[in-house]
């Protein structure tokens, strides 16, 4: 039974289990004020995915995959097909513009990196912190 079971389950399911980064999932509004108080400590990594895209998939499971900077940021994971008025809202409040994926780094209440796409980088990110 297990030979089906590993055949017929998902990749996104064996990735759930096998991801090193403890995410901080963003769903309300109001974390938005706990990241910046937060990056006033520490900086905060938000990473805005998509899930409708591959290119998203792609650059997250890279992402994942080479993270190693967990004692040096709080990482944050917005699902913006879900929480898209949130997206919204770290436009406005950090001065970016809307990317999908995309990963901002947050410090002092600032955004101070932003990349999107092929340029997310979790060893560059690590260079910033």
């Amino acid at each position: 039974m297990s030979f089906f079971k590993n055949m017929f389950n998902s990749s996104d399911d064996k990735d759930l289990n096998e991801n090193k980064i403890n995410w901080n999932e963003l769903t309300d509004l109001g974390q938005l004020n706990e990241i910046i108080a937060i990056s006033n400590e520490k900086p905060v990594a938000i990473f805005k995915h998509s899930t409708r895209c591959s290119v998203s998939r792609m650059a997250l499971k890279q992402f994942e995959n080479e993270f190693n900077s967990s004692d040096k940021v709080t990482p944050y994971f917005l699902d913006l097909i879900a929480y898209r008025a949130i997206s919204n809202a770290i436009a406005d409040q950090f001065g970016v513009t809307h990317q999908s994926p995309q990963l901002i780094l947050i410090k002092e209440g600032k955004a101070i990196y932003n990349v999107s796409h092929s340029d997310i980088d979790a060893e560059e990110l690590s260079r910033k912190v």
